[in-house]
């Protein structure tokens, strides 16, 4: 049985966020290979970054949602990840992003995370969400700060430890707060 997922794609100023396929897997390859993986789960094998994307995908599939690969507009290059991540045994759902090699400082995690979070509020109708952020990952926890998500906690993972839950604004909020 084929299982056809009809992922949306989304663009923002300078952003694509379009389906993960095996197109990607390079650039996975060598983000799951790099010390930059360390706050999910990586450094690991490519067999483990290929079931890292059956992941995505079948997150797509389960749930009707999921995260987007991220790709830079100006040269097509794949950025990272990006999307909403809600698992069984999870905390809830999670705006979550990660940026490839070379792509961190440019505001791109800010960017899609903005636009998942919208996706979750404006189509799918969710009420709330979180990021959750690894304690020693300063620069996620400033990308959720930056995304007026406020700490409110923790939670302990079964694999990644204890986490820090950042809770977004609402819908509501979010338009109090640009009025």
């Amino acid at each position: 049985m084929t299982i056809l997922l009809d992922i949306p794609v989304i663009e923002t100023e300078r952003l694509v966020l379009r389906a993960p396929g095996t197109d990607d897997l390079p650039a996975m390859y060598d983000f799951y290979d790099s010390e930059r993986s360390r706050f999910v789960g990586g450094p690991c094998s490519r067999e483990q970054a290929w079931r890292s994307l059956a992941m995505e995908i079948g997150h797509w599939a389960l749930r009707g949602y999921g995260r987007w690969s991220v790709v830079e507009k100006a040269s097509g290059e794949i950025v990272g990840m990006a999307g909403i991540f809600n698992p069984e045994g999870w905390f809830g759902p999670e705006i979550g992003w990660d940026l490839y090699e070379g792509f961190e400082g440019r505001g791109y995690a800010t960017e899609a995370g903005r636009a998942a979070r919208a996706y979750a509020y404006h189509t799918l109708g969710m009420s709330s969400v979180v990021s959750l952020t690894r304690l020693a990952n300063e620069q996620s926890a400033r990308v959720a700060q930056r995304l007026g998500a406020v700490l409110e906690g923790t939670f302990q993972h079964e694999r990644h430890g204890m986490m820090n839950v950042w809770r977004h604004p609402s819908a509501a909020q979010l338009k109090e707060m640009a009025a």
